[in-house]
């Protein structure tokens, strides 16, 4: 008997999670799953989501049950272990037979038909006893309990403990382990009616009046979707684009795949906006979501900008960990190592330094992350404007309360989403997916 569609989508991906480094979240939107029923692609996103959000705590009760060291098994085999225990400990709607009979036929249909009767026994084990991992989070009195709880790497635990404190850490990786909620940006009432009406239900944004939270239905798959009226964006990473201002000429340095480049032409219908992307195939890609004239997309490395001094508005949302956005890609956690953000700060500082020299006296320059660590947000700010006497940073504050006078931002908390004068919203403690941001200005010349 062959293995069901979903759970074979889902291990085909997790597989390749695991040996291209590649991302489940794209994987699971790739033009080969297009035939999958909605039940069918449900089931496949809970399963590879779920197993890359708790695989540590996974990894645990299968190691407990096992009579063979998991680092020593096929990775086919380990992967159907994963998807089967994901099952057994979180989906409770899966009969426990269901989960362990499809687990056992993956790895046949794998060509590791020796191991079928290993797995059956071990996922036979895992199914005797069930965890409340939400309560357990929540009673975690110690980093090291905090972090095997919540599936999380100790060593980024102990960071976010050290700058925020226990509870909001606490916060954090309780954020991460649930399914983000889905936000997009609506260009009018129009388009929310018209969303309303191909059966996707919203509800107000939180952070701002002109984003919508998706509470049911499929947004990719409306017409006002496809024709850009409405479009998939975070909260924060709308906040980030609103706060870069308006301007005559505009550079979107790091900008594919592009939803904050169409936001900075919608606020800006007037502007020459320039957008690149160090890859060709990206660029390309952005030029097809983005389609509008006064957007001018080239495929160029923003450390060595193409460009002449003249921009009144730069946009650096760079590369970088993405630690705010884990609940959305958690195969990050299991990949990123202390050393990589050493790594990405000196690629990041490189990127700020090129943008900076294109700035017009009195243009300003917002730089923006998705990442919760001080080494690719504040030391990169600071690193990049240290020998660069032209420049100050601009207060957000001042920003968001202008925001807030037209309307446009809604949260009432203003203070929580400002550490100094930049902006900060954390995962769990915000609406939203985890975005620094600072607004660098080249001082007039006198």
């Amino acid at each position: 008997m062959s293995v069901s569609p979903a759970r074979a989508v889902a291990f085909e991906i997790l597989l390749r999670v695991e040996r291209d480094n590649s991302f489940g979240s794209e994987l699971l939107h790739a033009e080969r799953n297009a035939s999958l029923s909605p039940a069918d692609h449900g089931l496949a996103t809970e399963i590879v989501m779920g197993v890359q959000r708790w695989r540590s705590v996974l990894d645990q009760k299968l190691a407990a049950a096992s009579s063979q060291k998991l680092e020593r098994l096929d990775i086919e085999v380990l992967t159907a272990l994963r998807i089967g225990a994901y099952q057994l400990q979180f989906l409770s709607r899966i009969p426990a037979r269901a989960a362990i009979f499809e687990s056992v036929e993956m790895v046949k249909a794998a060509r590791k038909k020796s191991a079928a009767p290993f797995v059956n026994a071990v996922l036979r084990k895992v199914s005797e006893v069930r965890h409340d991992t939400s309560r357990e989070i929540v009673a975690a009195s110690d980093v090291k309990t905090l972090a095997a709880s919540s599936a999380h790497p100790e060593w980024l635990v102990v960071r976010w403990t050290d700058r925020y404190g226990l509870a909001t850490a606490r916060e954090i990786t309780l954020h991460n382990q649930s399914v983000p909620i889905t936000a997009i940006h609506v260009q009018h009432d129009q388009a929310a009616e018209e969303l309303a009406q191909s059966g996707v239900q919203l509800s107000p944004g939180l952070l701002l009046a002109d984003a919508r939270r998706v509470k049911s239905g499929d947004v990719t798959k409306t017409k006002a979707y496809r024709e850009g009226r409405a479009s998939i964006q975070d909260e924060a990473s709308q906040l980030v684009a609103l706060l870069v201002g308006n301007g005559q000429r505009l550079l979107d340095c790091c900008a594919a795949p592009g939803t904050k480049t169409a936001l900075l032409a919608r606020n800006n219908p007037r502007a020459n906006i320039f957008a690149t992307d160090l890859h060709l195939h990206r660029a390309r890609l952005l030029r097809k979501l983005t389609e509008l004239a006064s957007v001018h997309v080239l495929a160029a490395d923003a450390r060595h900008l193409p460009f002449h001094p003249g921009f009144d508005r730069i946009l650096a949302d760079v590369p970088c960990s993405g630690t705010g956005t884990l609940a959305r890609n958690p195969e990050i956690k299991w990949r990123l190592t202390p050393e990589d953000l050493f790594d990405l700060q000196s690629r990041q500082v490189a990127i700020l330094k090129s943008a900076l020299t294109l700035l017009i006296p009195g243009g300003r320059l917002l730089y923006s992350t998705c990442s919760l660590e001080r080494e690719e947000n504040e030391d990169v700010v600071e690193s990049g404007i240290a020998d660069a006497r032209p420049f100050t940073v601009v207060d957000c504050r001042n920003e968001l309360e202008q925001l807030r006078r037209s309307g446009e931002f809604v949260w009432k908390d203003l203070d929580s989403v400002l550490n100094g004068p930049y902006l900060r919203t954390l995962p769990g403690v915000h609406p939203c997916d985890g975005f620094f941001a600072a607004i660098i200005e080249r001082k007039e010349t006198h």
